[in-house]
């Protein structure tokens, strides 16, 4: 099957298994795992952050960030298509006692003036505002991406009122790409970034928490505390590590495959779309010929796959392992198949 469920269905290369059998290992939790820790060196510098922490999940990277800025009781801004809101099974209430607050924004994004409106003064009977949840790429949003511009007024809002800004940069690689905002400037305007390895990047497992030294060291108490402690983790940082290095410049090509993509869907009359919304990598489109579980399976049965996104909507997710040929087979069956 020609998988476009997600871009975390790639597989590990040859050269990426390599490398992590290759890899000089020892216990994480020791603090004494060679290939993580430059690793997260690696990392931080990259970003222009203090201090970089390995953990298995972007849910948990999520998690460890609004509980390190955050005390019981206390409220995070988020746009209502944000995965911490949708996709973390009730994470933040259940592990930190915090609560979120989603607003509606456009494609998953968040402005200035939106968010400042919902900042709540600080009385005793209210919870208080204590961050502002970003997601760049934006999931739900269909991959769209934050300028620096916006970015700037956000951080300098959050200044202003004595609050937070969390980045979560599960797609920020994506972001990166399409925008061509160096990954420092990342640093700069929020105060915990979260990034994954395994999505676009093609690593088998991984994310990282990037932060200030007193919250890594936070936080690295709190990823135990969670179950997240590893061992001899240098075989899966050697994987993200060769992501980083050989995967990230494939990026752009899934890019354009999801702009070629929107064009084959927008030329059928069974499908609806806003080719202006295909920003990056992922491609939301609408069913207006049929229901949408009915679509799926045709796919399905001509050997492509895609996700429900919505009562009417599929979401297909292209990624580094759709090679030329399987591209020209989507956007054939995409273009001739029908449902009257």
């Amino acid at each position: 099957m020609i998988d476009l469920r997600s871009d975390t269905v790639t597989k590990p290369t040859p050269e990426m298994l390599k490398a992590m059998t290759e890899a000089e290992v020892g216990d994480d939790v020791f603090g004494e795992d060679p290939t993580v820790n430059a690793f997260e060196e690696k990392m931080a510098d990259l970003f222009g952050t203090e201090a970089g922490l390995f953990v298995p999940s972007g849910t948990m990277c999520n998690q460890l960030c609004l509980n390190v800025l955050t005390s019981p009781g206390d409220e995070v801004i988020i746009d209502e298509l944000g995965h911490v809101f949708n996709y973390e099974t009730g994470a933040a209430a259940h592990l930190s006692s915090i609560q979120l607050r989603p607003l509606k924004g456009v494609n998953g994004k968040l402005t200035k003036e939106l968010i400042e409106s919902a900042i709540r003064p600080q009385n005793d009977w209210d919870p208080h505002t204590r961050v502002i949840a970003l997601e760049n790429t934006t999931n739900k949003g269909g991959g769209a991406w934050y300028s620096k511009e916006e970015l700037l007024e956000i951080s300098n809002l959050a200044d202003k009122h004595g609050i937070f800004v969390h980045l979560d940069g599960a797609r920020i690689w994506n972001a990166m790409t399409a925008s061509g905002v160096e990954p420092e400037f990342f640093g700069s305007v929020s105060d915990t970034i979260s990034i994954c390895f395994s999505k676009g990047l093609g690593a088998p497992v991984g994310s990282m928490m990037l932060a200030s030294r007193d919250q890594i060291k936070k936080a690295r108490r709190m990823r135990k505390m969670f179950g997240g402690g590893m061992r001899q983790i240098g075989l899966l940082a050697a994987a993200a590590d060769f992501a980083v290095k050989n995967h990230h410049p494939l990026l752009e090509r899934d890019h354009q495959n999801a702009k070629l993509f929107a064009g084959a869907v927008s030329r059928n009359p069974s499908f609806s779309i806003n080719l202006k919304t295909v920003f990056t990598n992922i491609v939301l489109f609408d069913v207006v010929a049929a229901d949408v579980e009915k679509v799926l399976d045709e796919f399905k049965n001509r050997g492509i796959g895609m996700v429900q996104f919505g009562a009417n909507t599929i979401r297909a997710t292209f990624h580094f392992q759709i090679s030329d040929e399987d591209l020209e087979e989507i956007l054939n069956v995409t273009e001739t198949i029908s449902f009257s």
